[in-house]
């Protein structure tokens, strides 16, 4: 999985052609812990398909905020730079973030 910060977003997830998913998460964040490692098999799974990125919220508030993350963990999905999904919450599953990516790939 790619980091992305306020530096290198626009490059790495909104001027790429295809699907992107951007896991936000936050070092505070328990359900974000428990999900990063399913995340990250998800990523080694489909990654020739689809960019697999991650955004530390810490220093990177207002980009997160452009992005109407107000919440952790969000699973945004971006087709050609454009958003197309935001799964959010503390019920969010790998399961379900396995059946959207299925849907972008």
């Amino acid at each position: 999985m790619i980091k992305v910060n306020k530096e290198n977003y626009e490059e790495e997830v909104l001027e790429v052609e295809g699907p992107v998913m951007v896991d936000y998460w936050g070092e505070g964040c328990d359900r974000c812990m428990e999900l990063l490692p399913k995340v990250e098999d998800l990523a080694e799974e489909y990654g020739d398909d689809m960019k697999f990125c991650k955004l530390n919220i810490k220093g990177n508030r207002r980009l997160a905020m452009s992005q109407q993350v107000m919440g952790l963990p969000s699973m945004v999905f971006y087709v050609d730079g454009e958003k197309v999904e935001h799964l959010s919450g503390d019920d969010l599953t790998a399961e379900e973030i396995e059946e959207e990516i299925k849907k972008y790939i």
